[in-house]
């Protein structure tokens, strides 16, 4: 099943949540877009489709990183105190080296980080919950833990504590319906996927 109609069949969960609830014309449109989202979460794993789209180019936070490493090494030579300089320095050329190893696979664990990073600087537990559903992701295989009822239960504690967080509700409905619709979408019910998710991860590997 492609992104489109996990994002599409996403959208209805979260309109079908809206009209159950009598929701007003805003809040129907959130949980419309929080429906869609959700629902293409579960590819966020390695080789998913999604995790090449939510982050950056690795050239450019490569780039980035580089031309920050030379300017550390420049201002340090210039600028610092003579117990510091060297330091400083070494700070910066290894900023440089390593930064050269960055390559797109480790772009989903640099925004995984940086996630949980935002959410204990907003003190948003979801945002930090979310951003360890990020980090796993990024090392776990396509159709595995992210597509299990393991993944569902972390998923849930993510969307209980957005729904408190933004205090619109349904929230956690839309959630929870567009995220289970994707396990659905790939599971071996359908007839026309030839792979389904191993749903009883790690216990079993059985494909359902």
């Amino acid at each position: 099943m492609n992104g489109t109609a996990h994002a599409s069949i996403g959208a209805v969960a979260g309109f079908v949540t809206a009209n159950t609830l009598q929701a007003t014309p805003s809040a129907t449109l959130a949980l419309i877009g929080i429906g869609t989202i959700s629902a293409l979460l579960p590819d966020l794993d390695i080789d998913g489709k999604l995790r090449n789209r939510i982050t950056l180019s690795h050239k450019f936070i490569k780039a980035t990183a580089q031309i920050i490493g030379l300017l550390i090494i420049f201002y340090s030579f210039y600028e610092a105190t003579a117990a510091d300089q060297w330091i400083s320095m070494g700070i910066g050329l290894a900023m440089f080296l390593l930064s050269s190893y960055i390559k797109q696979r480790h772009m989903l664990i640099i925004t995984g980080v940086g996630v949980i990073v935002c959410g204990i600087l907003l003190q948003e537990i979801w945002l930090m919950l979310m951003g360890c559903y990020i980090l796993i992701a990024s090392f776990v295989p396509h159709r595995s833990y992210t597509h299990s009822i393991l993944g569902v239960i972390f998923f849930h504690f993510i969307a209980d504590f957005f729904q408190l967080a933004i205090g619109i509700n349904g929230a956690y409905i839309a959630c929870m319906t567009g995220y289970i619709s994707h396990l659905a979408l790939d599971s071996k019910l359908l007839p026309f996927n030839r792979r389904g998710i191993k749903l009883f991860l790690p216990i079993s590997q059985k494909e359902f």
